[in-house]
């Protein structure tokens, strides 16, 4: 088995020969991440504009005291008027500044008395005239290709008249559970033997929340065959097809059986990691299989370590995931020589990130109970040892 640092410098490296793209109208890229650099292909403002509702004048005239109200300038209106000596126009906020202005005094600086103002409080020369280029320079690269729309890029795109950005395709990601004794949201139950199946679930809702697209396959019985059909046609249909159960080496475990069958190249296959050991990667092209294992803490947490990395690389996005440092509020016992993943309660204390254990359950790795609260995961590396409170640890948020 790998060695845990080892697996993820592989998915790192991993070269993905065509990347899907397609234009979207500007509000509909919300969330997705851009495939082309955004450059500004004029100034902005393009001409002296005003900040403030004021009087346009120059500045050495505020000496006079006392000025002429020359005319009305309303914005998005072409102003012929220009400011001479001794006069002033009355401006807006997102008017172009008149000709032969410099300064905008606020309105409230002055009193109007008929139609001159008097001025009550001076201002700087170039007071509140937005300058030309102030907000970007024609040629500025504003938005780099690779960020992830939000809404200050929305708006920054709107001003440039972007109408239909180019942006990375989110990758179809289908999802199959593996087991006969699994049973669907609402089948009845006919044997004490049968579980409810989570896995699909709490799969679909990690993809939808870190940006790919969900496809549904539901559970499969332990059938070779059915199994390397469902697969095989989930493949023809999505970028990167994600199964739970049949990776480790039970007798009906037949889903790493039918990934090799199916002509794909295996990544990697078991990794020293609690809990997950028996993960499988294997492409085909630009596609991936990612085989998890069937109990449900087990799949959720791999399905973050491996599926939503590959989900961000297929559309060259940054990781969704981060990684910060942590106290400990309570000791940590270290249980495994392998790469542990730990849930672990999470708190924002004065700028730090503290953890404990309270409520969280020691047992196998089918406790999804255990990710319930405002959890992260607490990282140790397989040359980790047990930890003391108030000790410095990795913890991996998942918000």
């Amino acid at each position: 088995m790998l060695h845990f640092d080892e697996s993820i410098e592989i998915l790192k490296n991993l070269e993905i020969k065509r990347y899907k793209t397609k234009k979207l109208y500007l509000i509909d890229t919300l969330g997705y991440v851009l495939a082309e650099d955004i450059v500004a292909d004029h100034n902005s403002p393009e001409f002296p504009t005003s900040a403030m509702d004021g009087y346009a004048l120059k500045h050495d005239d505020m000496a006079f005291g006392r000025l002429k109200v020359a005319s009305i300038n309303p914005a998005g209106t072409a102003l012929n008027d220009k400011v001479i000596g001794g006069t002033c126009i009355k401006t807006f906020t997102g008017s172009l500044m008149p000709e032969g202005a410099d300064t905008l005094i606020p309105i409230e600086n002055v009193e109007v008395d008929g139609d001159e103002i008097i001025i009550k409080e001076e201002v700087p020369q170039g007071f509140s005239v937005r300058e030309v280029g102030e907000n970007y320079a024609k040629g500025k690269m504003l938005i780099p290709k690779g960020t992830k729309v939000g809404f200050p890029e929305i708006g920054v795109m709107a001003g440039l008249n972007i109408v239909t950005p180019l942006v990375y395709e989110k990758p179809t990601v289908t999802i199959l559970s593996t087991g006969s004794e699994l049973l669907e949201l609402g089948e009845p139950q006919t044997s004490d033997a049968q579980i409810r199946s989570s896995n699909n679930y709490i799969l679909e809702a990690i993809i939808k929340k870190y940006d790919g697209i969900p496809m549904q396959l539901g559970c499969i019985k332990d059938d070779k065959e059915n199994i390397k059909r469902e697969v095989s046609k989930a493949f023809e249909q999505s970028d990167i097809v994600v199964t739970t159960g049949g990776v480790s080496v039970g007798d009906f475990d037949f889903v790493k059986d039918v990934i090799t069958e199916l002509g794909c190249e295996i990544v990697f296959k078991g990794v020293r990691l609690k809990p997950g050991q028996h993960i499988v990667v294997a492409r085909k092209g630009d596609k991936f299989i990612v085989g998890l294992p069937g109990f449900a803490y087990s799949s959720t947490v791999t399905a973050l370590i491996y599926v939503v990395p590959l989900i961000e690389k297929l559309q060259q996005g940054k990781s969704n995931l981060r990684t910060v440092k942590a106290k400990l509020k309570e000791p940590f016992i270290k249980r495994a020589k392998k790469a542990e993943f730990t849930a672990c309660n999470v708190t924002l204390l004065q700028g730090e990130y503290y953890v404990d254990f309270k409520g969280k359950k020691v047992g196998s790795s089918a406790i999804l109970t255990n990710m319930l609260g405002n959890v992260a995961l607490l990282v140790t590396s397989e040359e980790e040892s047990s930890k003391e409170v108030g000790d410095e640890v990795s913890i991996l948020l998942l918000d």
